[in-house]
């Protein structure tokens, strides 16, 4: 039988790493910032290599160890680009999903896939993906941006994740995205025996108030408190599917427990949200720590049923299941390609002209100060009209000198 290894940076609690190995995959390394995620990895697979340590630094491993893998995969870290924070993107220190692509040159993979949240996917972030995928066509790879619901893969929970996948040509025409799972279970159905795992009477009734799916779990940082599940607006959204999201219980309500007058029900604990989150029998998994570093692991994680999905169209590319079928690409910011494919200053009729319409001066304005948040962007006002000139890409792609570093190390003990 053909054997496929799989090298996953950012690795976490093991989310991913559990959905790649249900799809197929091998783990020849697994690299992972926070020392808690890494014990639980080394809990459930003790045959796996784990590296503990920042996954840009050649002191935790050695790239070109793993050139021509089958895979290289990650979750990097989501902050630069969530809608809930600033979307710093390219100079967040902890952005390192253009690192990863530019990993891919050097690692070589068969396949890349590289997976963060629902922000990236919006138009702030346009250039910065079209700089992604023509830099992996630079590296000799077809890319596809796709964002896939966790809950159309059985997952109970809104969870949108916004996926990039690259593979060599020759296999790219037979990668299709996963098809959705016919039915996902309500937060009721999902947990029910959970909840009335001590013997509460009260379990059956709840599960049936608990009739949809979750808003998203939300695992937090370390440079908040305690465990809960979200903002305000989760908060509300959980108190109508009967939970208590101000915090994480020990262990499910005891027979004879009553719900405080005010709550809307009771606390779910780290064991049901992991199975919202997607462990399940199919999935089996424990996790290392005290409560918060649990809930915290669990609720960053990419649910695996998604991940196993992802990687089980991967490998059906790598065996050339199907039909091929060639694929269009899409442009994500024509605006951006135009300024990268001139040589000196782009004029406004020239990006008119490349646009295809006319873009009034303040739409002008405001994509060319959303570029400038990733890029160095010139101007030149010497004419009626500015006109642009594209300057270096912000992100850190492994430059010795770049603010990352220094950041990096400042800030090191709140990163997760």
């Amino acid at each position: 039988m053909d054997s496929f290894e799989v090298v996953e940076i950012c690795a976490g609690a093991g989310g991913q790493a559990l959905g790649l190995e249900k799809a197929g995959f091998e783990h020849a390394l697994a690299v992972e910032l926070d020392r808690n995620a890494c014990d639980t990895l080394h809990e459930n697979r003790p045959a796996w290599k784990v590296a503990l340590g920042d996954v840009a630094s050649e002191d935790t491993w050695k790239p070109s160890d793993y050139e021509g893998v089958d895979l290289l995969a990650g979750g990097v870290p989501c902050p630069p680009f969530t809608i809930a924070g600033k979307q710093l993107g390219a100079t967040d220190e902890r952005d390192l999903f253009a690192w990863a692509v530019e990993l891919a040159g050097t690692v070589r993979p068969r396949a890349l896939l590289l997976e963060n949240v629902r922000g990236l996917s919006m138009p702030r972030f346009a250039g910065y993906r079209q700089h992604v995928l023509d830099r992996l066509a630079s590296l000799g790879y077809v890319a596809f941006w796709q964002l896939l619901q966790a809950s159309d893969y059985g997952v109970p929970q809104l969870r949108p994740r916004f996926v990039l996948v690259a593979l060599r040509p020759e296999d790219a025409p037979y990668f299709q995205w996963p098809e959705p799972v016919e039915q996902t279970p309500t937060v009721g159905e999902a947990i029910g025996d959970l909840m009335a795992s001590n013997g509460w009477e009260g379990a059956k009734a709840w599960a049936k108030r608990a009739n949809r799916i979750a808003p998203t779990i939300v695992g937090g940082s370390k440079k908040h408190g305690g465990a809960d599940l979200g903002p305000t607006r989760a908060k509300r959204a959980w108190a109508e599917l009967s939970v208590d999201a101000l915090g994480v219980a020990d262990e499910a309500p005891m027979r004879g427990a009553t719900i405080p007058e005010g709550k809307p029900g009771p606390k779910l604990t780290c064991e049901m949200v992991a199975r919202i989150q997607g462990w399940s029998d199919d999935y089996e998994w424990t996790f290392s720590g005290r409560k918060t570093t649990k809930y915290r692991q669990i609720g960053n994680a990419f649910p695996p049923p998604v991940a196993a999905a992802v990687g089980q169209s991967i490998m059906r590319a790598f065996k050339r299941v199907g039909v091929p079928q060639q694929r269009e690409s899409v442009e994500h910011d024509p605006i951006y390609r135009v300024l990268r494919e001139t040589d000196g200053f782009v004029t406004y009729n020239q990006l008119v002209r490349a646009v295809g319409r006319p873009i009034e001066a303040p739409e002008l304005e405001r994509r060319m100060s959303l570029l400038g948040q990733d890029f160095h962007i010139e101007v030149n006002e010497d004419k009626t009209l500015p006109a642009y000139k594209l300057g270096d890409f912000r992100a850190f792609v492994g430059q010795q000198d770049h603010d990352r570093h220094e950041l990096f190390m400042k800030y090191q003990a709140r990163i997760s």
